[in-house]
């Protein structure tokens, strides 16, 4: 159940037809938003997972995880990657809040298609450790419905999450953006250490893992770099179901531009066939499956 919050005010637009639309339409593509929520209320919401910030959210297959899944990307991150392809996410108070119980009502609507296609439901984000109460709460009730889980995470935020929230992810694809520190920290601003420890405790719980590698030519792609990954990748053991070596691209550019962002990789180009298969080689060699 969740709390019944107050408001200031009466909102200014409940006597419109707009937000009777996204009230009925579900304020989000299909979510009923809480708007005009108390800003104190709104925070203890968060904190509880009454409601979570959510950015967008989609139907695919084989992206992000097995099966037909529901992606959600939610809304904050604290990395800023140099080839982020959302930098709209990156603040949370650029999302749409939306009510816990809406989330869960739509995944119920989809869970038969779901259990059909051995798929579920996928956190992305911006970074959705984050809003850990929000995430927890819901993979709890999916897990409810016999639905899978799946958490695409950078894991930087390794210390938000419990070992019982772990517990409630069948699936992660663990970020691992670069094999040393220095290199970790020219990517995307933080530390390479939450990612091992996430990792572990990921293996520890008996949680599957797909290890997510982006290859970007002079940025990620030194030799010494990619073994670095590797080993961090041993770490995890049987844990590790494949790696999936993603090539650099440009198609995120646009909203840098957009959001008048300054981009680092202006004139960067994707890895060519040779490296891509060079890096590959790397990964297998240390016994991983590589996609």
């Amino acid at each position: 159940m969740t709390t019944a919050f107050r408001t200031t005010t009466p909102h200014m637009l409940r006597g419109s037809e707009s937000y009777r639309s996204r009230i009925l339409m579900g304020g989000l593509s299909g979510f009923e938003s809480p708007i005009g929520l108390d800003r104190r209320d709104r925070m203890e919401a968060l904190r509880t997972g009454d409601i979570g910030f959510v950015h967008s959210w989609d139907i695919n297959t084989s992206v992000d995880g097995p099966g037909t899944r529901m992606t959600v990307f939610m809304s904050g991150c604290p990395l800023r990657c140099q080839y982020c392809q959302n930098p709209d996410t990156w603040r949370m108070r650029d999302g749409s809040p939306v009510y816990l119980k809406a989330m869960v009502a739509k995944i119920d609507r989809y869970k038969d298609l779901f259990k059909a296609t051995g798929g579920g439901i996928t956190f992305s984000g911006g970074e959705s450790m984050m809003q850990p109460a929000f995430v927890s709460r819901v993979f709890r009730a999916t897990k409810e419905m016999g639905v899978h889980t799946c958490l695409d995470t950078s894991g930087f935020l390794n210390a938000n999450y419990t070992d019982e929230m772990i517990d409630d992810i069948d699936l992660c694809l663990l970020d691992v953006k670069s094999g040393d520190e220095e290199t970790y920290h020219r990517v995307t601003g933080g530390t390479l250490a939450p990612t091992i420890a996430f990792g572990e405790r990921l293996a520890a719980r008996g949680t599957k893992i797909w290890i997510r590698f982006v290859l970007v030519p002079g940025l990620t792609d030194s030799v010494e770099n990619v073994e670095n990954v590797a080993r961090i990748c041993e770490r995890f053991g049987d844990a590790v179901e494949h790696v999936d070596v993603l090539g650099f691209h440009q198609l995120g550019r646009p909203k840098w531009h957009e959001l008048r962002i300054p981009y680092p990789l202006e004139d960067r180009k994707g890895p060519s066939k040779e490296l891509r298969k060079r890096v590959r080689r790397q990964f297998q060699d240390h016994g991983f499956v590589v996609y």
